[in-house]
């Protein structure tokens, strides 16, 4: 969701539309919003239909690649939802959880030192849909409804803040998996209040 796939046209949001153009704007200047959205994007685990998608993998090169960091805002683990991974919300958390370690344990922050991070637990998915199905997610709602609770649990036991991106922003039930156009402007609003308090 961080990609800005567009339900609508399968297109791709405009990056003002997109919930890190509506943070940028929020912070009206005061910071720059680096986006890093990939579609199909996974915390841990690697798809064998796409490549490149394993945050693990990608996460250090990225930091050190536009250090120093002073926030970073992580929304994973709705592609690790997928029945091709298996996985249950216990061990999605514990993806996001370690990528969360990482990051503050990368010496990416500012002067070496640690950057503070925010994990956001990812809305929905919704009702399953012709292409959630498709794409996997056909016995991945009730498995997200239990991913909140865990996210909070796993970012408080790193040190990270946390945001339930799942009780602000509603996924379009078009596909049942992408934010609308509404969800991403609340939850970039959400998150820049966070992010404010953070910095």
């Amino acid at each position: 969701n961080t990609h800005g796939y567009d339900a609508a046209t399968m297109g791709r949001f405009p990056r003002r539309v997109r919930w890190p153009g509506v943070l940028a704007a929020e912070l009206g200047g005061t910071a720059e919003v680096i986006e890093e959205g990939l579609n199909g994007r996974t915390t841990i685990w690697d798809d064998p239909y796409l490549d490149g998608r394993n945050g693990r993998a990608y996460l250090l090169p990225c930091l050190r690649s536009h250090a120093p960091v002073d926030v970073l805002v992580l929304m994973l683990g709705t592609n690790d939802l997928k029945s091709i991974f298996g996985r249950s919300a216990a061990e999605i958390a514990a993806g996001a959880g370690a990528l969360v370690g990482m990051a503050l344990t990368s010496g990416t922050g500012p002067d070496g030192g640690v950057p503070r991070v925010l994990l956001v637990a990812p809305p929905g998915p919704g009702e399953v849909t012709a292409r959630s199905g498709v794409w996997g997610f056909g016995e991945a709602r009730a498995k997200g409804e239990r991913m909140p609770a865990l996210y909070r649990i796993v970012a408080e036991m790193n040190g990270g803040a946390f945001l339930d991106g799942s009780a602000i922003a509603e996924v379009d039930p078009t596909d049942g998996v992408h934010l609308t156009v509404e969800g991403h402007a609340t939850l970039g609003r959400a998150v820049a209040e966070v992010v404010q308090g953070l910095r």
